[in-house]
């Protein structure tokens, strides 16, 4: 099978394309925060969580929103007319209000700031588009997708699905660090085209849990039922918190050693539903601007594994990206034709949360300070259903989220 093998995506033209891109905006004295990203990302981020919600009410969610976007984002690099729109819209960026350049160069910017060297959260993302081998991709596309996502273009003969599939899932079993083993279970001889995308996370807590106070607690996955798992515990923190007594939830920030800090979003008793549906990009910005740092005289949350996986081909239409699927299809800027169409978008996340630090996705930080006592002290429990939201520091980008029903699962 020929094209474009992973090592080559070190190699110059992906670097010096993004770097030219960040210069050139640090020239312009633009900073990251300006572009028209920040809102857009949380809005799809928070879009998406719900859809994927309604289709499995009572399961655990785990999904990363930026790689999602990203490999869309990609993907529009090839798109022209309504599809263009549609794809760009459906990711809640307006054409009318800003160019399309704006959107490229502000995910130019977001991968550059996550891919910072020296900095003590490990992220890495990334997309690639495995093509059927007997179609022609235009030189302009191959370099725009390197050389602004550093994405990849791999062609594959569908027509062996089974090789197919193992070029699929060696590359991003190699990409994600041996975490995600399996992305695709089949393929469709009719495939002609996979967007695969990719986001592997490691960072350590700022203060990690003690295993020694580690135990088995219940955790209520609902008012009747309940599961024993193990409970984590760390005692006198202080760190941000906000009691919204508007949503019925408390939210307590956890930060990482490194870029990066986690929203633990804990709604109260029968009132997820309520917090899901006002998930909008203002009640993210209310949260981060009312919270304060609190002591906590006694946190538990649970050491859990969870994972999840979803063919987004039949959520993304929801958010009003249609057309990329269907013979309608305008992806001429990819082969000069209109004769492609998307046949899969495949998406997994895994998210481990320990003690020492968390693996492929979602985390905690902590900072412990001295406290004179307890008798008055402020305990949270995370011992039913809870959101998690990890961002990046410096971008604010949303980088997971997740929904842990249980554990145990």
């Amino acid at each position: 099978m020929a094209g474009i093998s992973p090592s080559n995506l070190s190699h110059t033209a992906g670097i010096s394309g993004r770097n030219t891109l960040v210069q050139e905006d640090k020239g312009n004295g633009t900073q990251v925060n300006s572009l028209p990203l920040d809102s857009s990302n949380t809005d799809f981020a928070f879009s998406l969580y719900k859809e994927l919600v309604l289709k499995t009410p009572e399961e655990n969610v785990v999904f990363s929103p930026f790689s999602i976007s990203a490999a869309l984002a990609v993907l529009s690099l090839g798109a022209n007319s309504n599809t263009l729109k549609e794809i760009l819209e459906g990711l809640k960026f307006s054409l009318t209000e800003n160019p399309e350049t704006d959107f490229h160069r502000g995910f130019g910017h977001l991968l550059h700031m996550l891919s910072q060297p020296g900095d003590q959260v490990q992220i890495s993302t990334g997309s690639a588009m495995v093509i059927e081998k007997h179609l022609q991709i235009l030189a302009e596309f191959k370099e725009k997708a390197r050389a602004l996502y550093q994405a990849e273009a791999l062609m594959a003969d569908f027509q062996q699905p089974q090789e197919a599939k193992n070029l699929i899932n060696d590359y991003v079993r190699k990409q994600t660090q041996g975490k995600i083993k399996e992305l695709i279970s089949q393929l469709d001889r009719r495939t002609s085209m996979v967007l695969v995308n990719y986001i592997y996370f490691k960072g350590k807590w700022k203060m990690p849990f003690d295993p020694r106070d580690t135990f088995e607690s219940q955790f209520h996955l609902d008012e009747k039922r309940s599961v024993m798992v193990p409970m984590m515990k760390i005692e006198d923190l202080t760190t941000p918190y906000f009691r919204d007594e508007e949503l019925s939830c408390s939210v307590v920030e956890l930060k990482y050693t490194g870029n990066a800090s986690a929203l633990f979003i804990l709604p109260d008793q029968g009132k997820m539903q309520q917090v899901e549906a006002s998930l909008q990009p203002e009640t993210l910005r209310k949260w981060k601007d009312s919270m304060r740092p609190r002591i906590i005289g006694e946190l538990y949350l649970p050491r859990f594994s969870i994972s999840t996986d979803y063919t987004l081909e039949e959520i993304l239409p929801e958010l009003g990206i249609r057309e990329v699927f269907s013979s309608q299809a305008d992806l001429s800027r990819i082969t000069g034709d209109k004769n492609l169409h998307v046949s899969q978008v495949v998406h997994k996340a895994v998210m481990d949360v320990a003690e020492k630090g968390t693996e492929a996705a979602a985390a905690t930080g902590i900072k412990l300070v001295p406290c004179c006592g307890k008798i008055r002290s402020m305990i949270v429990r995370f011992n039913r259903p809870f959101l998690m939201i990890v961002c990046h520091t410096n971008s604010q980008v949303i980088l997971f989220m997740a929904k842990v029903t249980n554990p145990k699962v």
